[in-house]
């Protein structure tokens, strides 16, 4: 059953209307309502296309949000064979916020690594909503130096409200396994790409997305803190998350002007939750081209557009 933002009410009537013209003309019973049913199509279309060109980044926040929207593990499951996950950090334990291995992508082996949110109630409590603790980011970061000893590119799947806040994330080094992970993601001498396929929330998404190619989702949202958190430190006033979130420029169109990222990957109409396959294909296109990019480049090369792509974020603005 499709599950409808609260903005997509008009779209939704629209469509339920149509599902209810498909089902009187799946009786047989002599109606010819094949062109009404072709002209209210065509309009409920038409009205998803003209309503998903003109989002606003508190809606934008809504769909990269949306449960159905494909997860981590759909990426994996299409994208790439033979994965093989690779567990804990080899110092506390096991996270599932954070699932990485090795696998073969189009016949080639990468490391591949990503926030996994869940698909419905038990897997979210078990992968954490996506919010990683320390042992995720060091599980990340040494799936990261595996991958640089035998020369495999690094793809990240980036999809997080941000890292856990819970006092047991704070007292194990929470902070410190962040830039850890960042730390070593900057200096790999493969080439890594990162793709934002949903939310990329505060350092919990930049410790695996410091790449030689940031991509995003049309619809995906990349922000140094979530709207909610932002507007209440600003104003103290959790309400007014939605002017936060036009003020902070979370949106793919404006992180690509500032050089945040360096593509954007077109969505479905409708957004990624409608067609998933046909988003997952996408991300995989762009993720190809990103990887031959940078195939014929040395480690020194590899490592220094990378610190330049960083260096000069900014500089142009």
């Amino acid at each position: 059953m499709r599950f409808y933002l609260d903005f997509e009410k008009p779209v939704a009537e629209l469509e339920t209307k149509v599902e209810e013209l498909r089902a009187l003309a799946s009786k047989g019973d002599g109606v010819s309502i094949g062109e009404e049913l072709g002209k209210l199509e065509a309009k409920a279309a038409k009205a998803l296309a003209d309503l998903y060109a003109t989002l606003t980044p508190w809606q934008k926040i809504q769909v990269a949000r949306h449960p159905q929207r494909p997860h981590f593990s759909d990426y994996v499951r299409q994208l790439f064979d033979e994965f093989t996950p690779l567990a804990g950090d080899r110092a506390f334990g096991e996270d599932l916020a954070i699932v990485g291995g090795f696998a073969r992508f189009r016949g080639e082996p990468v490391c591949i690594m990503g926030q996994e949110k869940g698909s419905d109630t038990s897997s979210r409590l078990e992968h954490n909503f996506g919010m990683a603790r320390p042992e995720g980011y060091r599980k990340a970061a040494r799936l990261m130096e595996l991958a640089d000893r035998f020369g495999l590119p690094v793809v990240s799947l980036v999809d997080t409200a941000g890292a856990f806040p819970g006092i047991d994330a704070e007292e194990r080094g929470q902070a410190e396994a962040i830039a850890r992970s960042t730390e070593v993601s900057l200096s790999l001498g493969v080439p890594n790409v990162a793709v934002v396929v949903g939310e990329g929330g505060s350092g919990g998404a930049i410790a695996i997305a410091t790449c030689n190619k940031v991509l995003m989702l049309e619809h995906a949202v990349y922000t140094v803190a979530s709207p909610e958190a932002s507007a209440s430190i600003l104003w103290r006033d959790a309400t007014k998350a939605q002017d936060a979130a036009t003020s902070m420029k979370i949106t793919a169109q404006d992180l690509l002007k500032f050089g945040i990222i360096d593509v954007i990957v077109a969505e479905p109409a409708g957004g990624a939750h409608r067609e998933p396959q046909a988003a997952v294909t996408a991300v995989g296109e762009a993720i190809d081209h990103a990887l031959a990019g940078l195939g014929n480049l040395s480690r020194a090369q590899i490592i220094d557009a990378r610190a330049e792509k960083f260096l000069s974020i900014g500089r142009k603005i």
